[in-house]
């Protein structure tokens, strides 16, 4: 409880709406005096081991920091460099590339972004094209990655190539660390619609070492779906975070707004709605909690199949929320300058974050549980 209270006082003190908005103007995009206060409060190492400096935190740590960091609409590249980055390099990494790179992640001097989406490949973790080719010295790397999370601004990038075999064969796909700096990297950041940073990512010729590769060549697949259901069940607890926060803010609207001489909120056919949204915020939470617990589950079929089922109803519920918190605010709530809408564009990105709820659907449909 500690913990969980420190880490709301933190988004509570500093993430007010009007304080975001200068956030976003800033060179990076995000707030640099936040993260460094999150490297000071240990949440940038916290799922680390303590011998790499973090806290061996789990997966229910990460879950209150990430419900937090939705309620307070957060920008800074958390997800990208320590649920993503960081987690491929504690599944991944050999013992000198935890040594070197994940004490940087834990003091923040290190930002990693995960390159794996190509504009083909929707959902499929295994449609990769990026070609790796063996060099003398290593591999030389080609091709294109898209809507790469604070690409932009990484220090790093963690690279997923085809090695051998076909577009959308799962054997043959290999992990790499490059320098986002590098001769033959170049990147075009932008500024994406819920006031986060992407970047589209070019690979020309790059050249990379055989030192660079992250886990065994060829076979990367299984530890993409790993990381892809642990980024599942964290984007589940932001979402909770975030459709939460829009429900509170839509309660003190319905007490507040007076419409016909009384408080919109008398009125029963809107009280019946805000109920409505409750029971969807607390579904959601229930199976993000589930979410939760299956991430770290040994078998990878029942991992994956759990969190797709708890996808399928977190999606709805944060649909379902956020469209009732625009409707029940009316005009203000399709506005750029009220916190609303924010809270609903958040939600629409991180629907598109390893499958919508269509994908899901099918997923657990595939699977037998429905």
């Amino acid at each position: 409880m500690l913990f969980r209270s420190s880490v709301d006082r933190l988004m509570r003190d500093n993430y007010a709406f009007e304080t975001r908005k200068k956030y976003i103007k800033e060179p990076a995009g995000y707030s640099t005096e936040m993260w460094d206060q999150y490297a000071e409060m240990g949440l940038l190492g916290l799922p680390f081991d303590e011998q790499y400096g973090g806290s061996g935190g789990g997966s229910v740590e990460t879950m209150i920091v990430m419900e937090a960091m939705g309620r307070g609409l957060t920008l800074e590249p958390y997800f990208s460099t320590v649920i993503l980055g960081g987690g491929l390099l504690q599944l991944a990494g050999n013992d000198q590339q935890k040594s070197n790179l994940l004490p940087a992640i834990a003091s923040g001097e290190l930002k990693l972004a995960f390159a794996h989406g190509e504009m083909q490949s929707r959902y499929d973790l295994t449609d990769v094209a990026l070609s790796a080719r063996r060099d003398a010295d290593g591999w030389i790397l080609n091709g294109d990655k898209c809507a790469v999370v604070h690409g932009g601004v990484a220090d790093k990038l963690i690279v997923s190539a085809r090695t051998s075999g076909n577009r959308r064969d799962a054997d043959g796909i290999t992990l790499f660390i490059i320098d986002a700096k590098a001769a033959g990297v170049s990147r075009k950041d932008y500024q994406t619609h819920d006031s986060l940073r992407s970047a589209d990512i070019k690979l020309a010729n790059l050249k990379v070492s055989s030192r660079d590769e992250l886990g065994p060549v060829g076979r990367a697949a299984p530890i993409l779906r790993e990381v892809a259901d642990r980024a599942l069940a964290a984007s589940a607890a932001e979402s909770v975070g975030a459709m939460a926060e829009a429900y509170d803010i839509t309660l003190e609207y319905l007490k507040t707004r007076k419409q016909f001489g009384a408080t919109i909120g008398s009125f029963q056919a809107l009280q019946h709605r805000a109920v409505d949204m409750l029971v969807s915020v607390e579904q959601a939470r229930s199976m993000a909690y589930y979410a939760t617990m299956m991430a770290d589950h040994a078998n990878a079929e029942e991992r994956s199949n759990a969190i797709a089922a708890a996808m399928v109803q977190i999606r709805r519920s944060a649909r379902h929320v956020c469209q009732q918190a625009v409707q029940l605010h009316g005009g203000i709530g399709m506005t750029i300058d009220y916190k609303v809408g924010h809270y609903f564009k958040r939600i629409t990105a991180l629907e598109s974050l390893f499958g919508d709820l269509d994908h899901h659907l099918a997923a657990v449909s595939k699977a037998g549980r429905v």
